[in-house]
């Protein structure tokens, strides 16, 4: 059976929304500069924070879930301090 993947980027993008929109009512009229820098980087780190331990930390296993090789995941780790173990 073939899996839809328009149904969880719709459910992602959703969500993404949701949050973008409360993160700026929170501002309340406060200009906003680096969005996309905070949004990226919160996503990035988080994402792989999550995939890390979906996969028991296991980089290889992780690199290929988020389709990325593992030497930039080993350089993403580095950027985001994030610790393993």
């Amino acid at each position: 059976m073939k899996k839809n993947k328009g149904l969880g980027q719709a459910a992602i993008a959703e969500c993404v929304t949701a949050s973008l929109d409360d993160y700026l009512r929170q501002l309340d009229g406060e200009p906003v500069g680096n969005l996309h820098e905070l949004v990226m980087g919160t996503v990035e780190k988080t994402l792989i924070i999550d995939v890390l331990g979906r996969t028991s930390n296991n980089q290889s296993e992780a690199a290929a879930m988020l389709g990325i090789n593992r030497n930039t995941l080993r350089s993403k780790l580095d950027k985001y301090r994030i610790k393993l173990g």
